[in-house]
């Protein structure tokens, strides 16, 4: 149905462009931002007039999916294949497997690839897709579960559903009432409901969120640990604390970290020389040639540990303006060397 006159713009102002849709004439700035306004009240509505129907149907989906031993097959056609692409995403990054299948090739051979283990999640505005309908006997002989987010509860589709959730628009948010704009929003947002109560349910974590997004941000930032980025062995700049400051210099420049440990005989960490020390020392009037690290360096200090989130060390350096730590065990031995560089690159800043 097209937009009722309280929604859509007042087209009788645009030019006087001959044919509707053709080229040759164009709204004005003004005329673009109501039609897009219009758009988003409308979807808006439709969205918001789901509220309603979370009722004994969602519920009864959603222990259909919490009980289910296989995965969500998802299924819809043209645009609604599209969304329950989105969808299948949505749930199986939030701890519920799922896939998508074109229902056309579902009869070709992929239905093959829907078990009894299986729950069935199948979106069609009209409930009369022919692609759906016609695999719906063989969804029904394998005693699969049967989802249906449909606008239309009167329907082939909606006849056969164990959970039938109603997604129904009042109007489509094209003028022509024709390209499905506010009922795919609909069954988009309904789909979004479904896996975050799923999500809830489940007790799912941000951890278990990271660890099925590992190339994310994220993912990196809530799985990534110091021991996996820190540089050990020869790579860790090292010197004794009777080491003259020339000697220490030299090894700073050959790791490039900008730092070097100070551990004693037995590589417990007794403290830092960096850059930010050979500037004071400077200033001071230091003789690089003569003075030891000892009485130069930062004792103590900060300091990670190999099994602490890169993203924990990340907030530590931050919060104290710091841009390398060194790494020990629970001893206090030094096991790695890292900076603010091995972090860029680790993708955690």
């Amino acid at each position: 149905m097209p937009l009722d006159e309280k929604t859509r713009p007042d087209n009788r102002s645009l030019p006087a462009t001959g044919k509707r849709g053709s080229s040759s004439g164009r709204a004005t700035d003004e005329q673009l931002r109501k039609l897009a306004v219009a758009v988003l009240e409308t979807e808006a509505e439709a969205v918001l007039a789901l509220r309603d129907r979370i009722g004994k149907d969602f519920i009864r989906a959603c222990h259909y999916i919490l009980n289910c031993q296989g995965r969500v097959v998802v299924m819809g056609m043209g645009k609604s294949g599209h969304i329950g692409s989105k969808i299948a995403a949505t749930l199986a990054s939030t701890g519920t497997p799922a896939f998508s299948v074109h229902p056309g090739e579902a009869s070709h051979g992929d239905l093959g690839m829907i078990t009894s283990a299986d729950v069935v999640l199948a979106l069609s505005n009209s409930g009369e897709t022919s692609e759906l309908i016609t695999i719906l006997p063989l969804i029904k002989r394998l005693n699969v579960p049967l989802i249906a987010l449909t606008g239309n509860l009167d329907s082939s589709l909606a006849q056969a559903a164990s959970a039938l959730i109603d997604v129904s628009v009042d109007k489509e948010a094209c003028p022509l009432g024709l390209a499905p704009t506010s009922s795919t929003t609909a069954a988009l947002a309904m789909g979004d409901a479904l896996a975050i109560a799923l999500l809830e349910s489940r007790g799912f974590t941000a951890d278990d969120f990271a660890r099925s997004h590992p190339g994310g941000r994220l993912g990196r930032r809530l799985l990534l640990l110091i021991e996996d980025i820190m540089h050990t062995g020869d790579r860790m700049p090292t010197v004794k604390p009777d080491a003259l400051l020339r000697e220490a210099l030299l090894e700073m420049s050959q790791k490039g970290l900008g730092m070097t440990a100070v551990i004693d005989a037995d590589n417990r960490l007794l403290g830092i020389f960096t850059d930010g020390d050979l500037r004071r020392s400077l200033d001071r009037g230091v003789d690089v040639l003569r003075t030891r690290v000892e009485d130069v360096m930062t004792r103590g200090g900060h300091s990670s540990q190999p099994g602490q989130l890169a993203a924990e060390a990340l907030a530590l350096m931050q919060q104290h303006k710091i841009s390398a730590l060194p790494v020990v065990d629970d001893t206090g031995r030094l096991v790695g060397v890292f900076n603010m560089h091995d972090l860029l690159r680790a993708g955690v800043v």
